[in-house]
C-alpha cells in the first residue's frame, strides 16, 4: 500500500500502478481503483459514507446517549437517569431524536469528508514546499473539526429537548429553533459553542492520526468480516479514549446549553460551577464518564467500521 503514514486520507489509499488490482485485499483493506464500476465520485463518496454510518449510529445509540445526557445534567446515577425515561415512557424516548440526526450525520459527513478534501488541498501545496506532512493532515483535521462546530445549534436544540425540564416549553425540534430565534435571536442557538471549538478540533487531530496506526497494530485481516471487526476495533477504541479525555468540555457544553436566555457564562466560570455544586470532586464531575465510554466505544466503533465498509460497495 505504499509509505505507511500516521494519517489515512483517501490519497493514502488510492492505489497506483504496481498495487493489487481492484478487490484484492491488502492489511488495511481491501483495494478499489478510483473511478471504477458504478458508485460515486471519489470525493463526493466521502461525505455520503459518513453520513450513512452517521445515521446507522445514531438510530441504535440514541437511548444510551439520552441516559448519558441526565447524568452530565444532573450528576445523577445511571439508575436514576433511566429511572427518569421510564417515568416519561417510551413516547419520550426518541424525542429529541431529530437535532442528533440532523447533526450527526452531517457532522461526520463533513469530518470524513472535509478532512479528505483539506488534506488533498494542502498536501498539494505542503509537498511543494518540504512541509512535514504528518503536520500538514493534522492541520487539515483540525479545520474539519472547526467546521463542524457551524453545527452546534442542532447540539444546542438536542439539550434542551433532552432536558425534562423544558419538555412543556418545547414541543418538538421545529418550535424550538423558532422559538430560540423569535425570542433570543440567533446567537443563542450558539451558546456553548466554545466548548464544541474547544472539543473538535483536537479530538478531529487525534482520531485520524492514531487510526492507521492503531488498525496496523491489529492482528491481519483476509475476508471483510475480519477487516469490519478491525475497524470496529479500532474506532470504538479511539472513540472512547477521545470520550473521556474530552468529558468535561462535554459537560461544560450540557450545562451551558441548558439555559435559555441571560448571560453568556464563560467555560471557565460554568466548570468552577459545576466544580463547586459537585463538591469539588472529580469522580462527581465525571459521573456518567463509564457509560459515556461504553457508549462511545459502541457508537464510533459503528461508526468507523460502516464508514469503511461503505467506502468499499458504494
Amino acid at each position: 500500500m505504499g509509505v505507511v503514514t500516521t494519517m489515512d486520507p483517501e490519497s493514502a489509499r488510492q492505489p497506483q500502478a504496481s498495487q493489487p488490482p481492484q478487490g484484492k485485499l491488502s492489511k488495511s483493506g481491501p483495494v478499489f481503483a478510483s473511478g471504477q464500476g458504478t458508485g460515486l465520485r471519489p470525493r463526493g463518496k466521502h461525505y455520503v459514507c459518513g453520513s450513512l454510518a452517521a445515521f446507522t449510529n445514531i438510530i441504535i445509540t440514541f437511548p444510551i446517549q439520552k441516559v448519558l445526557f441526565r447524568q452530565q445534567l444532573h450528576g445523577v446515577r445511571v439508575t436514576e437517569a433511566v429511572r427518569q425515561l421510564q417515568h416519561e415512557g417510551l413516547r419520550n424516548l426518541y424525542r429529541g431524536l431529530l437535532p442528533p440526526l440532523l447533526q450527526k450525520t452531517t457532522t461526520v459527513a463533513i469530518m470524513f469528508g472535509l478532512y479528505e478534501d483539506f488534506s488533498r488541498l494542502l498536501l498539494r501545496q505542503a509537498r511543494a514546499k518540504g512541509a512535514p506532512e504528518l503536520l500538514t493532515r493534522s492541520v487539515a483535521a483540525a479545520l474539519a473539526g472547526t467546521a463542524e462546530a457551524a453545527l452546534t445549534p442542532f447540539e444546542r436544540v438536542q439539550t434542551l429537548l433532552q432536558d425534562h425540564r423544558h419538555n412543556g416549553r418545547f414541543h418538538n425540534t421545529a418550535h424550538a429553533f423558532r422559538t430560540l430565534l423569535r425570542d433570543h435571536g440567533v446567537k443563542e442557538c450558539y451558546r456553548g459553542l466554545v466548548p464544541v471549538l474547544l472539543r473538535n478540533g483536537p479530538s478531529n487531530v487525534l482520531f485520524f492520526g492514531l487510526r492507521g496506526p492503531i488498525k496496523q497494530r491489529l492482528p491481519e485481516a483476509h475476508t471483510r468480516t475480519s477487516h469490519m471487526l478491525n475497524d470496529f476495533v479500532c474506532g470504538g477504541l479511539l472513540g472512547a479514549a477521545l470520550g473521556i479525555m474530552f468529558y468535561p468540555l462535554n459537560v461544560v457544553k450540557s450545562r451551558a446549553q441548558a439555559q435559555v436566555g441571560g448571560e453568556f457564562v464563560p467555560c471557565l466560570r460554568v466548570l468552577a460551577t459545576v466544580w463547586r455544586e459537585r463538591g469539588g470532586s472529580v469522580a462527581l464531575l465525571f459521573r456518567g464518564a463509564t457509560l459515556n465510554y461504553h457508549r462511545s466505544l459502541l457508537s464510533w466503533g459503528i461508526i468507523n467500521s460502516t464508514y469503511e465498509l461503505l467506502l468499499k460497495v458504494v
